[in-house]
């Protein structure tokens, strides 16, 4: 919904102002990427691996890939994949590698770049295991499974497959495969210990005897499975790093092994900490928006948001809150990444974001506006649409105010709109009862109706009506909110003579007159 922002060129060659600000040599060795299902919106946690994995590649002149995993067909979707790509865009973060757009062709030489135009590279990979001995073929039934599975949990014993179809001979296969059974093509583990130096959380090494037993890489229907097909993919992509969450560190062992299995180097690996809910509950849609899209529908900037993202488990070392995309790409360094959850707190969210609006442009900002000023239109939320010109002017006293692009209408949407419902509880300040407030009301109207227009300035209003309080003995606040609700039917706006000039003359004694009459019940 807002402008341009940062280097938001599609894939391709890195924007070499950019490369202006690393401190490093750029390192083409080094390769990472981010590889979305199109099942769902862009997740916030998905989108803030997406940013590191960005930042890492261009603060060491690596290489960014995006890579689709699209093999579950029966919830992938053209939209979902539209709003994936969308969003990173808006976002900033651009790839070297990839789809361009949503349903578009590739760029890169390590494509294709979606899953299910690569089966036959996991085909020839499951086919290297079988004939290495390194997987084989599974003909065990589901209900086997699942009598193996309640006999572990009666016997109180971790899940774990038993090895049926391990040893089998030719005979015993060939046996099988008459009965009709499709097999699948299950990984044979190793015993022993599975360990890598993680670049976040340091040494770890988790025995195999905890993987649960061999395990299924290709189902019967020969629909190859996650932890199979990623390490086919960043192999022959040229992986160099893999930069995820730390729900994947339970993944890591078996890949590691299958990695092994095929021949290839075994990449860096560096697991981000969750995004967790403020109660410290790993982040979900049941305590927390999650998508991108409905912060971005709510009026967060992208300049906000990424500055947001970036310190979602990362830190610069200094007490600086306020980065840019280039400036946190010139700082990012894996080894600053926190191993703790990072809680996801909105307040901050949006005061980082109020600090962004206020270094936009005027101009800008109107571009921005924009759009959330005809949504409030089309619902009926205001009247009618204001000017740019009107906009601008108003700037001066909102733009200090605004946490989202979307505060606009609640802040000032009473300007445009002719309709505005008062209602007599809350226009009776705290301290006065209504016969008081009408008599303030009156007292205030007939002030104000003694100004022109030309007179009709805020340090004009001001000084008479701070007279009259202080000739009546009232408190400032108790008129001033009556007033403030009487205008507006809001008791939080901008600075309440600078609301009165915006409304002007006419508008505000009307709206004076309107709410006298509804302390009188007409």
């Amino acid at each position: 919904m807002d402008g341009s922002y940062g280097h938001a060129s599609s894939a391709g060659s890195p924007d070499p102002s950019l490369a202006a600000t690393l401190s490093l040599m750029p390192d083409p060795t080094i390769r990472v990427r981010i590889a979305p299902s199109p099942t769902g919106q862009l997740h916030i946690g998905t989108a803030r691996t997406a940013l590191f994995n960005f930042l890492y590649a261009r603060h060491v002149g690596g290489t960014f890939v995006f890579r689709l995993e699209d093999t579950d067909v029966a919830r992938n979707t053209t939209a979902y994949e539209e709003d994936i790509i969308g969003g990173l865009h808006w976002l900033g973060i651009t790839w070297d590698e990839g789809p361009d757009v949503a349903g578009g062709g590739d760029i890169g030489a390590y494509g294709p770049y979606r899953q299910m135009e690569r089966l036959d590279w996991y085909r020839a990979a499951a086919e290297r295991l079988l004939a290495a001995d390194d997987a084989y073929p599974c003909f065990c039934t589901p209900e086997e499974l699942e009598a193996d599975r309640k006999a572990q949990e009666a016997a109180k014993q971790p899940p774990r497959y038993v090895g049926r179809c391990a040893n089998l001979t030719a005979d015993e296969r060939s046996a099988r495969l008459a009965e009709g059974r499709r097999p699948a093509t299950r990984f044979r583990v190793r015993p022993g210990v599975v360990g890598w130096d993680d670049v976040v959380r340091d040494r770890i090494e988790i025995d195999t005897a905890n993987l649960g037993g061999d395990f299924v890489i290709v189902r019967a229907d020969g629909t190859p499975l996650y932890n199979f097909t990623v390490v086919v993919d960043d192999a022959a992509m040229e992986i160099s790093h893999v930069i995820r969450g730390e729900d994947h560190v339970s993944n890591t062992p078996k890949q590691i092994l299958i990695y092994e299995a095929l021949g290839h180097p075994v990449p860096v690996f560096a697991h981000l900490p969750l995004i967790l809910n403020p109660d410290g509950t790993k982040m979900s849609k049941r305590k927390s928006q999650t998508a991108v899209d409905d912060y971005r529908a709510q009026g967060f900037i992208r300049e906000g948001l990424v500055n947001y993202l970036a310190y979602l488990g990362w830190s610069p070392g200094t007490e600086e809150d306020i980065l840019s995309l280039d400036d946190v790409v010139a700082r990012f360094e894996l080894t600053k990444v926190q191993k703790g959850g990072a809680r996801f707190d909105r307040e901050r969210l949006e005061w980082l974001n109020g600090q962004w609006i206020r270094k936009l442009a005027p101009d800008d900002l109107v571009d921005r506006l924009r759009p959330f000023l005809q949504a409030a239109v089309d619902d009926g939320r205001i009247g009618r649409m204001p000017t740019d010109d009107e906009v601008v002017a108003l700037l001066p006293i909102v733009q200090e105010r605004l946490p989202t692009l979307a505060a606009i209408v609640d802040l000032v949407g009473f300007l445009w709109t002719d309709d505005v419902p008062v209602d007599p509880a809350v226009l009776v300040p705290k301290r006065w009862d209504p016969a008081a407030t009408r008599e303030g009301l009156t007292a205030a109207r007939d002030v104000l109706a003694a100004h022109d227009g030309v007179t009709w300035e805020a340090d004009e209003l001001e000084p008479p009506l701070r007279a009259l309080v202080e000739e009546r003995g009232w408190k400032a606040g108790d008129l001033f909110m009556a007033i403030r609700v009487a205008t507006t039917g809001r008791t939080a706006t901008p600075p309440l003579f600078d609301t009165l000039v915006a409304l002007g003359r006419e508008r505000t004694l009307a709206r004076l007159d309107a709410a006298r009459a509804a302390l009188d019940g007409r």
